[in-house]
């Protein structure tokens, strides 16, 4: 069968770009081989996606080519993608920092893209595994498990190593490296990271206790909650920095952001109470009296030298934590690395060497902060690729 565009991968950016090349006139064919549709979007947000976020722009990802990122997202914004959910009438609401969310259910965004493909008369193959790849001429050939197909464009959607429970799989990195085009190393990113044995058997039994956390690394930065589990660290700031530790370099935490830790402890330097009994003004009880004993404070705070204090306000300041590792794929959000950009187009998503190629979304080297700028990453090279493929 022959089509003009075929799209492998029916996630997000595959359904934005299949629906786009369609609604231009292109014979598009989308193939998925998973059974059910759209299967990250409907997981995601506790069921309610996440969908974009207000303030997305090239600040806000990862990559070795930090500007490619930066035409897709200026030609297809946020709030290009809410006016398609508007029109399409689905309730939403911003939750915080800019975070968007559906009202009801994800399914309300699925059933929108499967409606925007029906506009483009985007014919499927679902569940429909892809054997291989090739060339053949100007015609790419895709044999899968349903007869082979031959078309102008391919377009692979085919997402990264996230989740592998809803059908994740390298093959989109062993097309690229198939036609010549670089990989870089995928690694999980947004995901919870493990504490050393030492760190664990320290704090293993804080499970479920919160911490408001400044925490960097690598040039990273991000204040928000940091959560403790029985296998390390997770929260909205860990699952943040994840994507900048390099799995060498520690992590250092502010415990008290906001605030000078040292002219803080001063003002009580003549207090009678343990320096936990202080924190816990600040901290969770529990996680002040581990922090306390794993830095040898058990002394009343007027008992400690001036210089002992500077040390505890540093070290307050300035935690430092190396984690042994993080969670893998099954706890990830994404996929940090992919497809390396220096081969693409920003403007089109087109591989530069091999024309009719094209690569959008997860499976492309472009990594999103965590509250929705990985989804809008896929409508914007999604949207990118569908007006050229």
């Amino acid at each position: 069968m022959d089509f003009d565009v075929a799209v492998i991968g029916a996630g997000a950016a595959g359904m934005m770009c299949a629906a786009q090349a369609g609604q231009r006139g292109r014979r598009v064919l989308l193939i998925e081989h998973y059974h059910a549709l759209g299967e990250k979007i409907r997981i995601s947000g506790g069921g309610r996606c996440n969908f974009t976020n207000v303030n997305a722009g090239p600040a806000n990802y990862l990559s070795r080519n930090p500007d490619f990122c930066r035409s897709a997202l200026a030609r297809y914004t946020p709030a290009h993608f809410v006016r398609l959910v508007e029109r399409h009438g689905i309730a939403y609401h911003e939750k915080k920092l800019g975070q968007l969310f559906c009202d009801d259910s994800s399914l309300d965004l699925i059933r929108m893209l499967k409606r925007e493909c029906d506009a483009g008369c985007v014919q499927w193959r679902m569940p429909c595994a892809v054997a291989d790849v090739t060339r053949e001429g100007d015609h790419f050939a895709v044999a899968t498990a349903e007869g082979p197909v031959r078309a102008s464009s391919l377009v692979v959607a085919t997402g990264g190593l996230t989740v592998p429970k809803i059908g994740a799989t390298p093959f989109g990195y062993r097309i690229a490296e198939r036609f010549g085009l670089a990989v870089v190393p995928p690694r999980p990113a947004l995901v919870p990271l493990a504490f050393a044995p030492d760190a664990l058997a320290r704090y293993g039994d804080l499970t479920g206790v919160s911490v408001d956390a400044e925490v960097s690394c690598n040039g990273g930065r991000f204040r928000e909650n940091l959560l403790f589990t029985h296998r390390g660290l997770s929260g909205p700031a860990i699952l943040q920095i994840s994507s900048y530790w390099d799995g060498r370099a520690p992590l250092a935490i502010d415990l008290m952001p906001g605030t000078d830790a040292q002219a803080w402890l001063f003002a009580r330097r003549r207090s009678d109470a343990r320096l936990s009994n202080l924190l816990a003004e600040r901290l969770p009880k529990r996680f002040a009296q581990q922090w306390c004993a794993a830095h040898g404070v058990a002394a009343p705070v007027r008992d400690l030298p001036e210089a002992r204090l500077r040390e505890v306000a540093r070290a307050l300041a300035h935690w430092e934590v190396l984690p042994s590792g993080t969670l893998g794929y099954q706890k990830a959000e994404v996929t940090a690395g992919g497809v390396d950009t220096r081969g693409l187009s920003s403007r089109t998503m087109a591989a530069t060497a091999v024309p009719g190629l094209f690569f959008i979304g997860e499976v492309v080297d472009v990594t999103g902060w965590l509250g929705g700028y990985n989804f809008q990453w896929a409508w914007s090279s999604g949207h990118a690729a569908g007006q050229f493929a």
